[in-house]
């Protein structure tokens, strides 16, 4: 198992279980290029650990925004798509997924790590069939470094 990607093949994580085959760079599986994010369900919450590459150098030390912004995200889906999966909200026909991301704002708080895990916390806010929104926050030390207020709509292919 590679290091920089933490998880058990024996336990496995939310994207493993719901979307084994998504090429998502932050979150797919089936993208041996990308970050391969894993996400567990915790009490009241959904739960990850992230070490970042050295490639993911804001330029100043620190890891860089979009890529804080990309795990956020993709921690979010894993939230959502388990929240959706609890209630029986499946994908329509020719959707790969049941829901897609509609909004994601992002607030940065205080530099992150680049050399060591920081930890991601998602939690559902509200949720209906039509739109699923999570709070999300990267955490290391114990202290908030970036949160991130994502919001879900159902995807209906046209």
């Amino acid at each position: 198992m590679d290091p920089r990607r933490p998880g058990d093949d024996a336990n496995p994580s939310i994207q493993q279980l719901l979307y084994p085959g998504l090429q998502c760079f932050g979150c797919g599986q089936a993208n041996p290029k990308g970050l391969q994010l894993r996400s567990y369900p915790a009490e009241g919450a959904v739960t990850a650990s992230f070490l970042p590459w050295p490639e993911h150098d804001n330029g100043l030390g620190f890891l860089n925004g979009g890529i804080i912004s990309t795990i956020l995200d993709c921690h979010s889906a894993a939230a959502v798509m388990w929240e959706a999966d609890r209630h029986g909200w499946t994908a329509f026909a020719g959707a790969p997924l049941p829901y897609v991301t509609a909004g994601l704002d992002v607030r940065f708080l205080r530099p992150s790590p680049l050399q060591e895990a920081v930890e991601l916390v998602a939690h559902v806010a509200d949720a209906s069939d039509a739109e699923i929104r999570c709070e999300v926050e990267l955490v290391w030390e114990g202290k908030t470094r970036a949160t991130a207020t994502a919001v879900w709509k159902r995807w209906r292919p046209r």
